[in-house]
């Protein structure tokens, strides 16, 4: 197995440890599941609400899956090349999480929304690191 294929096949195994996190149990505060969120317990509080962030978890999960057995076929039967480009793609893909969603989860941090604390800062990094190594992986190639 070349270093590309061993990178996604690692991003695959957290991916999907995420996704049985989220179908099976999305309060949880592993796995980067939604339980982080001081407001999953509340919006149960409103079935109504609760029902549509439900909805929009399981959403999340459903897509991350599709990635994931696109993956698996770069893995399996894409050209080395195709494996590389897959890669970089990953890296812009996971780069977006920078222009919304950490700005979103780094305020309701500050506001003590998130447990734990500064969890958005983890994450932050633990992205950036993703993000790192997909790059690092596609230029060196083999």
């Amino acid at each position: 197995m070349t270093l590309v294929e061993i990178v996604i096949a690692a991003f695959i195994l957290l991916e999907l440890s995420n996704i049985v996190a989220l179908y099976f149990v999305p309060g949880s505060k592993k796995a980067n599941a939604v339980g982080v969120f001081t407001a999953w317990e509340k919006s149960k509080q409103y079935p109504e609400i609760h029902a549509f962030v439900k909805y929009l978890v399981y959403w999340v999960a459903g897509s991350k899956l599709i990635f994931i057995f696109l993956l698996a076929a770069i893995i399996i039967i894409g050209e080395p090349t195709m494996q590389r480009i897959s890669l970089v793609a990953l890296a812009v893909a996971t780069a977006s999480f920078y222009w919304r969603l950490f700005p979103l989860i780094r305020k309701m941090d500050q506001k003590g929304e998130i447990e734990p604390k500064n969890y958005s800062t983890i994450l932050g990094i633990m992205i950036f690191v993703f993000i790192a190594i997909f790059l690092i992986a596609a230029a060196v190639g083999s």
